[in-house]
């Protein structure tokens, strides 16, 4: 039996391939079901407004990865987690580099004026948060007990 200090959080999929299986869909889906958007002149407006979703997504990445970094606890969820992080961006969003990874996913989709990317962003956070967060949280409650349910407490799950 592995100890709490060993074990894993254990996801339905790792997060990543869970937002580029979206993607991938996303964009199967607007050649063979295409679906109609805005007028060629917002094309424009959609890529900038892809390209700042993406760049505040990248930031708010950088900042949950330095500051599991800084706290010597690896970032892939598929690792044991050596420490609790409460602090920096950990102190506005349980889930900041998901949260991130959303903005990302929301910017490409955006840029890219894929409605069926933008569509199935929903059911994505919906996997996330049954799928990978709430089991993630249940092994964040065995490892740190009463110090993680007083973080829940304190601090949203996404903002």
């Amino acid at each position: 039996m592995l100890s709490s200090k060993t074990a894993v959080a254990s996801g339905i999929r790792r997060p990543p391939i869970l937002y580029l299986a979206c993607l991938a869909v996303g964009f199967a889906l607007d050649r063979v079901l295409p679906l109609p958007l805005s007028p060629a002149e917002a094309t424009l407006i959609c890529s900038t407004a892809g390209a700042a979703l993406m760049l505040i997504g990248v930031a708010i990445i950088a900042a949950g990865a330095r500051n599991f970094s800084r706290a010597g606890t690896p970032v892939p969820s598929n690792q044991p987690v050596r420490a609790l992080v409460t602090s920096g961006i950990h102190g506005w969003s349980r889930n900041p580099i998901y949260v991130g990874m959303l903005l990302v996913y929301a910017g490409i989709g955006t840029a890219a004026r894929s409605p069926w990317v933008l569509i199935l962003a929903l059911p994505l956070i919906i996997i996330l948060r049954y799928g990978v967060i709430a089991r993630e949280e249940t092994y964040l409650e065995r490892r740190f007990g009463n110090a993680y349910r007083d973080y829940k407490g304190r601090v949203r799950r996404w903002l």
